[in-house]
């Protein structure tokens, strides 16, 4: 969970968000269905914007981690969305930012804790984001995506630990990232290798595999445990420069 800090500096960039929309706009993405059917009008929900804000956040995040994940297959890229713009990431901000107070519900969703249940937390969430497209138009809401959604840590994504580490590596322009074979031992039937990961001439780990590419994994995947890193899982973006790369021999 955000520290306090992080919070009120959350809250403060949503509250401005929402105050800049159009007042009919802003009541429409905060009122959910319930509301909308006790009052005889279903049109006036935020169900559409939801679906709006859905492909908005979807695309914004895409697009970021497009950019800023160079290196990182489709696949992991795939995961690494959905897990932002799950459900339960959406609901978590939803809460720190206290959207809760905003909702238009009716009078069963209010009795029994819709205000606070996550599935209407997330989806007011979109609903906002698409409402906020629909005014503003897309680079604030990408900018506005990246500045509540992608400003923190993403959850533990399992990445290639050879992908991972070239990626870091390549933070620094002119950077080379090589693997050298130190021997190759055992029957031909069942060959260990043991390969050296070394980065602009000096080596930084070693590894050992069946085979060439599983002893490069493994170079990859100790120099990565060894800084911190959980077997080769993406945690977060480290900012490491190229000495603290090579640093760490």
């Amino acid at each position: 969970m955000p520290g306090t800090e992080k919070i009120h500096r959350l809250k403060t960039i949503f509250n401005d968000a929402v105050s800049s929309l159009e007042p009919g706009l802003r009541t429409q993405a905060f009122t959910h269905i319930s509301y909308s059917n006790e009052h005889g009008d279903a049109s006036s929900s935020n169900e559409r914007l939801e679906f709006l804000g859905d492909a908005v956040l979807s695309l914004a995040v895409g697009l970021h981690l497009y950019q800023h994940y160079p290196h990182v297959p489709e696949g992991d890229l795939t995961r690494m969305r959905a897990s932002l713009v799950s459900g339960a990431s959406l609901a978590s901000l939803a809460k720190d930012v206290e959207l809760g107070r905003h909702l238009r519900l009716g009078r069963g969703e209010e009795l029994t804790g819709g205000r606070t249940r996550p599935r209407i937390l997330a989806g007011a969430l979109e609903a906002f984001f698409g409402a906020y497209f629909i005014q503003h138009g897309w680079e604030f809401v990408r900018s506005l995506a990246e500045e509540l959604l992608l400003d923190k840590e993403l959850e533990a994504v399992p990445v290639d630990p050879k992908t991972l580490l070239q990626e870091i590596v390549q933070r620094t322009p002119g950077s080379k990232l090589e693997y050298e074979m130190l021997d190759v031992t055992g029957p031909d039937h069942m060959p260990e290798y043991t390969v050296a990961c070394v980065i602009d001439g000096s080596q930084v780990s070693e590894g050992k595999g069946s085979s060439k590419k599983e002893a490069e994994e493994d170079a990859a995947r100790n120099w990565l445990v060894c800084n911190g890193y959980s077997d080769g899982v993406l945690h977060n973006k480290n900012n490491f420069t190229h000495d603290e790369v090579r640093g760490q021999e």
